[in-house]
């Protein structure tokens, strides 16, 4: 691979690993990132800029700079024959009260790129966005009367009671969640949600229209080594390691029997990879996920069986506006289009993520983001 590679947002959790895996195959990878504090911590300098982590690969062109700023944008996209677009402002419940920061970040500055796009000179090829399984809302779902559905939010009068299953519309049955594929409705729940459709459609608008070959990818839970444990805003993996390495035990909402579809970060990075080296899944939104899904009371159980500690999660009872109940990824489209298969089981995944997490320090930050949340009215509790 002689390729020139871009990768916005390549500083973070999935955008390094990405860099690692594009150096190895010999790809030539330019970084353009803004390190920002809320991920990285304060920003240090050495005179010539911010420094970028340590685990970021010497061998990367590192670029500092925001996804909103066009001149900074447009001097990192030259002679660039490969974009991944990884940036994106990260938190679900933030989103709700930074309202204006989510979509100026994620849906105004995935309009710069492609503005530079179709506009500048450039020699891009292509095109693979980082969607979310978050576009979605509510995940699919069969019911024992009624067969499959695709239901809406919960309302806040059943979550008051603390009737947390979801129920068919039409006849009242508890329904049974489902793999989720892409052709389900997009329900999105968040102003998160609503900025990674956009950078998702817009996308593939452009692509399709300019013929510039473009992939959005649906990530589902990612988690694994470099995710940023002091932010209380990035995946629940990370939040409750961040809460435990601190002694504190983990903040889970409804009654924890929630479940999502946890993904290493190394088969995203294979997904990337897949959609770079083929050109089946142009234009396409594909999931990637595993396929499997798991409890957040699975997942804090184990953790704090790892870490080795004696502690139970303190199960709140208590709900958050805007939150689903299940969805897990129909990965079948991954297959068939890219070859896709998950190569990290879930037991070996969270080893992978305890032996890194074992070697950090992290500031829990949880008990102010609650508090944020709270003070606005998106959580509120069962009775």
């Amino acid at each position: 691979m002689a390729d020139r590679i871009l990768v916005t947002g390549g500083a973070g959790f999935i955008g390094s690993h990405l860099c690692d895996a594009l150096l190895a195959r010999g790809a030539t990878v330019r970084v353009f990132d803004n390190l920002d504090p809320q991920v990285h911590g304060p920003l240090a300098g050495n005179g010539r800029g911010p420094i970028p982590p340590a685990y970021l690969s010497p061998e990367v062109e590192f670029i500092y700079g925001d996804v909103r700023d066009r001149e900074a944008l447009h001097r990192a996209l030259k002679g660039v024959d490969v974009v991944f677009h990884q940036a994106a402002a990260v938190g679900v419940g933030q989103s709700m009260y930074q309202v204006h920061r989510y979509i100026d970040v994620n849906t105004c500055g995935t309009a710069v790129l492609l503005d530079l796009l179709v506009n500048e000179p450039n020699r891009v090829r292509k095109l693979i966005v980082a969607s979310s399984m978050s576009i979605y809302g509510e995940g699919a779902y069969t019911c024992p009367n009624c067969g499959p559905i695709y239901p809406e939010l919960r309302s806040l009068a059943q979550l008051a009671v603390g009737d947390w299953e979801m129920h068919c519309a039409h006849c009242g049955a508890i329904a049974t969640p489902c793999p989720t594929d892409e052709d389900k409705p997009l329900q999105p729940t968040s102003v998160y949600a609503v900025s990674k459709k956009d950078q998702e459609e817009l996308c593939l608008i452009i692509g399709r229209a300019y013929a510039i070959p473009t992939v959005a990818l649906r990530y589902f839970n990612v988690y694994g080594p470099r995710q940023a444990l002091s932010n209380p805003y990035t995946g629940v993996a990370a939040i409750f390691c961040g809460r435990l390495l601190n002694g504190n035990r983990p903040l889970i909402f409804e009654d924890g029997q929630q479940t999502r579809d946890f993904v290493h970060v190394r088969d995203i990075v294979q997904a990337n990879l897949l959609a770079l080296e083929n050109d089946a899944a142009d234009y396409q939104a594909i999931n990637v996920g595993t396929g499997q899904r798991t409890s957040v009371s699975q997942l804090a159980a184990l953790l704090i069986e790892r870490l080795g500690l004696d502690l139970e999660p303190n199960v709140a009872h208590e709900f958050r506006k805007g939150d689903i109940r299940h969805c897990y990824a129909d990965i079948t489209k991954a297959r068939r289009l890219l070859g896709y298969k998950p190569s990290t089981p879930f037991d070996e995944g969270v080893h992978d993520l305890i032996a890194w997490v074992s070697q950090q320090t992290a500031r829990d930050d949880v008990a102010g983001a609650y508090a944020e949340l709270a003070a606005r009215g998106l959580t509120l509790a069962a009775t």
